[in-house]
């Protein structure tokens, strides 16, 4: 058993969630907090009332760690489906941290650095503050079989850039619509989760390859390493909630 407070202290520190900005309803922190005992960590990368379910299956005192959390559309009654999820939280003793661009920002445990490394791609640095880019040794081809075989989908492909990609560029999750300033940036090959449909066309006429890997299969990476990162320090089980999003 590890103490609430002594594992949020510590992964606000680690994460530096009060450094960064954010989406006004992301609420980078704990958010549920329970009794203040905890035996297990989960992880999964949405809130919603299935995840919740699921993790209340898991046992008792547990603490939850998502990357998409429970209030981005603001304030809200505690009635209906939200109030669902905050009853079956306090009946399993269970906390929630929710962290979101720290996350895909973090140099170990990020989304995008673990992507890119799982990827292949070399020399990584920084690609608009929270993003990767780095060098690829191989075709186009390869590159799209290795997001296919990381995230477990078939991806989607623009192929308008070049077939042996010099500089490749990854920001998870729905960061399409930061092509423009990705190729600003010198990336001619862009991974990421999804965009909208004018991303496909632009990438055309700005000749950019995209590969759309999937919102949910490209953000699946850094809830995972957190959890294993603070069960071994804190010396308590993980577990991985699944909860696919086809999208």
């Amino acid at each position: 058993m590890a103490k609430l407070d002594a594992i949020i202290s510590y992964a606000n520190h680690y994460l530096k969630v009060e450094e960064g900005e954010d989406a006004p309803g992301a609420h980078n922190g704990l958010q549920v907090e329970n009794s203040g005992r905890v035996t297990r960590i989960l992880a999964s990368v949405d809130s919603g009332l299935a995840v919740i379910k699921k993790a209340s299956a898991a046992g008792s005192s547990s603490l939850l760690i998502v990357h998409h959390g429970l209030f981005w559309d603001g304030v809200q009654p505690v009635t209906g489906t939200f109030g669902r999820k905050l009853e079956l939280m306090r009946a399993a003793d269970m906390a929630l941290y929710s962290v979101h661009l720290p996350l895909d920002a973090h140099a170990t445990v990020g989304n995008n650095v673990l992507l890119g490394k799982a990827l292949g791609l070399h020399r990584l640095e920084p690609l608009l503050g929270f993003g990767r880019s780095g060098s690829f040794a191989g075709s186009r081809d390869e590159l799209v079989r290795r997001v296919m075989k990381t995230t477990g989908r078939v991806p989607q492909v623009c192929a308008a850039g070049p077939e042996r990609p010099r500089r490749v560029g990854v920001i998870t999750g729905g960061a399409g619509d930061l092509l423009e300033k990705v190729a600003a940036a010198g990336i001619d090959t862009f991974v990421t989760g999804e965009g909208l449909q004018w991303t496909w066309l632009r990438a055309e006429e700005l000749g950019v390859n995209m590969i759309y890997g999937g919102h949910y299969a490209t953000e699946t990476f850094g809830v995972r390493a957190l959890a294993a990162h603070l069960a071994k320090k804190f010396r308590v089980p993980w577990q991985f909630v699944d909860h696919p999003v086809p999208l």
